[in-house]
């Protein structure tokens, strides 16, 4: 049985998370995967419950609100997002909580990430899976932003997700990724990227990334979690052609899972 292949609703940025189940279902995704964020909806149960209820198109996962614009929504506790993006997955029938690696700054929560999450897997079904990141740059110096850090291969995450836009940004190679990670991979963030500084999360096969190839390789594999398209469309100048590349892109995760 081929991976779910779903749509994250930062995909139809600057539309709202309502938009983005309109769209999967119309598109044919399997699902979505809700970045929570600035959008109210993204942060209300009960209304992402009643969009599930509209659209028959299930929740695969929720990503926590751990980027730097986010950082307020759902309050300024990082474990108490992150059990409420449980108790939000748990309620809507999703597998996974997208989590990043803490900011550096964050110095009681990074000291306390890894063993925090391990305690977390005894409550739960819920999968936590870390995603890779990517070192900052100013000028020509790479900046260590995360603690642990960027890299998830370098610690004993049992629930990780590959994003490829980011190791596009990192230079790593996204296959290798795939393979280091093994069965500890369980979530795939699906994009591209041109090597630049920039975290451009390009339509798969615009870029340089391997992408083609990883899915073709989870395809082998027997992989067991979701694919999720997280690209951005903000350059889109309607809904018409923001809808062309998320076609676009959804053929290009089915025509690679194939195998």
């Amino acid at each position: 049985m081929s991976p779910l292949i779903g749509l994250s609703t930062s995909s139809v940025y600057p539309e709202t998370t309502a938009a983005a189940f309109e769209i999967a279902s119309s598109l044919g995704y399997d699902g979505v995967e809700v970045m929570v964020g600035t959008d109210s909806i993204s942060q209300d149960v009960d209304a992402l419950a009643a969009l599930v209820d509209h659209y028959q198109l299930p929740v695969l996962s929720i990503h926590a609100p751990c980027l730097l614009v986010t950082q307020r929504v759902w309050g300024t506790d990082s474990w108490a997002k992150l059990r409420r993006a449980q108790a939000v997955a748990e309620l809507l029938g999703a597998s996974t909580v997208v989590v990043h690696p803490p900011f550096r700054w964050q110095r009681e929560y990074a000291r306390t990430f890894v063993g925090g999450l391990e305690a977390m897997r005894s409550e739960t079904a819920v999968q936590f899976a870390v995603e890779n990141m990517f070192p900052w740059r100013a000028v020509s110096q790479r900046l260590p932003a995360y603690s642990p850090g960027w890299d998830i291969r370098d610690e004993d995450y049992p629930h990780t997700t590959l994003d490829l836009s980011h190791t596009s940004v990192s230079g790593s190679d996204a296959l290798q990724f795939a393979r280091d990670l093994g069965d500890r991979l369980s979530h795939l963030h699906l994009a591209d990227g041109s090597g630049s500084a920039r975290d451009e999360h390009l339509i798969p096969g615009r870029g340089s990334q391997p992408a083609g190839a990883v899915l073709s390789f989870l395809a082998t594999t027997g992989f067991a979690g979701s694919v999720i398209v997280e690209v951005s469309t903000r350059g889109a100048g309607s809904r018409e052609i923001r809808e062309s590349d998320l076609r676009e892109a959804l053929a290009f995760a089915r025509l690679h899972l194939r195998n």
